[in-house]
């Protein structure tokens, strides 16, 4: 019965998947026929006639709009991304862009949330065990305050300020770290910092109102009293039941992150997907702008199917209430 409950949990996050990545992509497409210029006259429009009509044919644009999108389908599942088409009609497979950018992006993402978890996992335990003092009052203050302002006004601020100002870090660029891992990490700290400073704010109000719930458990209260330390009782007995809704965020801010670097790699001209996604938007390349948003759709789901097999090993009774 178990394996039956897992498997058919699988089952549901692999349609959730297919749902999400047809409708995200099927709306991109139909929208991209409503556009004021139609996709035709944007890749064909300075051909001659028999050009333009061999050009047609190529992209499949003489298709009609289901059609075309059926077709764009089938290539995708089956690990063709499709073109990025020249404006002099030579063409570049979009997965040879996808290739050497999606790496750095998950990169990024990586850094962001390892950054988060090791500030905001102690952060969030002290302000619940200080709860209600000054100094958790500050902490709580400050992290509404971050909370609160967009990521790319950090990026502003911190590549101002330690990029220009002071000259610690560099402003811009990318190393990668075959190529110097010192300079690797010295270019990441601005963008990483400026994506991980909102997720740590959200991360510590969330854990710190779990352990604050937790610690009112009665089998925290036993544990008080058989006499064991601040520290075993915190981390051995309040952490983990307190860190469900941690994990689930941590999860669900991977998809998150996923737009966030759409901003901060352009903003610190890192070669990542984001950076893509904002070439294919402002030069016109709608078609690899559908795979982008197919990879993203896809990223998203596996995330949120990661999360549900954590807090399921995080929390065991999150796994009886699925099967209930």
């Amino acid at each position: 019965m178990k394996r039956l409950g897992a498997l058919g949990s699988v089952l549901r996050q692999l349609g959730q998947a297919v749902v999400v990545v047809i409708g995200s992509t099927l709306f991109l497409s139909l929208l991209l026929r409503l556009l004021p210029v139609g996709l035709a006259e944007i890749y064909a429009g300075g051909f001659d006639e028999a050009s333009r009509a061999a050009r047609l044919k190529e992209l499949r644009l003489d298709k009609d709009p289901v059609t075309f999108y059926l077709l764009w389908l089938r290539d995708f599942v089956a690990g063709d991304f499709g073109p990025i088409v020249s404006p002099g009609g030579g063409t570049t497979p979009v997965a040879d862009k996808v290739g050497s950018a999606l790496p750095i992006s998950l990169q990024l993402m990586f850094y962001v949330q390892v950054v988060a978890l090791v500030v905001s996992v102690p952060l969030g335990i002290y302000t619940a065990y200080r709860s209600g003092k000054r100094s958790d009052k500050a902490i709580s203050y400050g992290l509404f305050t971050a909370s609160s302002i967009p990521n790319f006004v950090f990026g502003l601020l911190l590549a101002v300020f330690f990029g220009v100002t002071l000259a610690w870090l560099p402003p811009l660029g990318y190393v990668s770290p075959g190529e110097n891992l010192v300079e690797h990490f010295r270019t990441m700290i601005l963008p990483v910092a400026s994506l991980a400073i909102p997720l740590i704010a959200t991360y510590t109000r969330l854990l710190r109102a779990d352990v604050i719930a937790t610690l009112r458990e009665d089998y925290v209260t036993m544990a008080v009293s058989k006499g064991l330390s601040n520290k075993r009782i915190l981390f051995s007995h309040v952490l983990r039941p307190s860190s469900v809704t941690l994990f689930t965020s941590f999860a669900l801010n991977m998809g998150a992150l996923m737009g966030g670097t759409l901003v901060i790699e352009q903003l610190f001209t890192i070669p990542g997907l984001g950076s893509e996604i904002g070439i294919a938007i402002f030069s016109r390349q709608f078609f690899a702008l559908q795979s982008y948003v197919a990879i993203l759709a896809v990223g998203f789901v596996l995330f949120n199917t990661l999360a549900d097999i954590a807090v399921g090993f995080v929390d065991p009774r999150t796994r009886e209430r699925r099967r209930a």
